[in-house]
């Protein structure tokens, strides 16, 4: 089975739209595909899909010592709530592109905001577009060396983002009717006991699922993950977290047993 729990657009980091992203889904036969933005759902809350099974998602940023991110599926976009929670993390972002855009100019670097502006072409503004100013202005020769040399956590023009609690992240998503998943376990740099602790602690504040199958994982990955969600009773998704030609590396859609993730679609009415 083809699916892709796991995407990203404009709205966030991608570089395609999300009616591109639905169209490109289509031709590649792609059953079932949901666009998980980074803090935001500006990007599908009109979004018109035929032909192809949507679900609305999320990839919310929670606060921790590495890298802790929680995906949502299947809430109501509607949700008071969560739209007030993730427009104050819009107003943060805003704050934190002029501070990473005041950190460019000091280095020397011509770029302004509204060059970035027109970059991203009346969407969010994140750091591919930061990144891709940085090369058609000649200062790198790459996205992937604006990244390494500029942008990527702990490099020179980084800034952190404001980020929500972990219990708030999922409580968010909860309240909202929707399903809260750990995303790529491996990110938090854990694993063995330690991943399993913070696992059981994700459970505790309400957490359903794991991202079990991603593009990233290794068959040992793979392995340790489908243990925990057995033993802690977790739906198994599958996402790429492809980005467009941020990720050249990454390809729309993962095939996947449909056996391993039944029960999630059964969560979320698709059986």
């Amino acid at each position: 089975m083809k699916v892709d729990f796991h995407v990203h657009s404009t709205a966030s980091d991608g570089t395609y739209a999300p009616d591109e992203l639905i169209e490109m889904a289509k031709n590649e036969n792609i059953e079932v595909i949901s666009i998980t933005d980074h803090d935001t759902i500006d990007g599908i809350k009109t979004l018109k899909v035929k032909e192809i099974k949507f679900i609305p998602g999320l990839e919310i940023s929670a606060e921790f010592p590495s890298t802790l991110h929680i995906l949502g599926y299947g809430f109501d976009v509607n949700d008071e709530n969560l739209n007030k929670a993730l427009d104050m993390l819009k107003k943060y972002r805003l704050e934190r592109n002029k501070i990473i855009l005041e950190k460019i100019q000091r280095h020397g670097f011509n770029i302004t905001m509204e060059e970035l502006i027109e970059e991203a072409k009346g969407k969010h503004i994140g750091r591919p577009h930061f990144a891709s100013l940085l090369v058609k202005k000649g200062y790198v020769e790459s996205l992937k060396e604006a990244f390494e040399k500029y942008l990527k956590k702990g490099a020179l023009f980084y800034e952190n983002k404001k980020r929500l609690n972990m219990d708030e992240s999922i409580e968010l998503i909860s309240n909202a009717g929707g399903i809260a998943v750990m995303a790529h376990p491996y990110q938090t740099n854990l694993e063995g006991e330690e991943l399993e602790k913070l696992v059981k602690k994700l459970v505790s504040y309400g957490l359903k699922g794991i991202e079990v199958y991603y593009s990233k994982h290794t068959p040992q990955m793979i392995e340790e993950y489908e243990r925990l969600a057995e033993k802690y009773n977790l739906v198994k998704t599958a996402g790429s977290d492809f980005h467009g030609k941020n990720t050249p590396d990454i390809k729309l859609g993962m095939e996947v047993e449909k056996e391993k993730i039944e029960r999630f679609l059964e969560a979320l009415n698709l059986e």
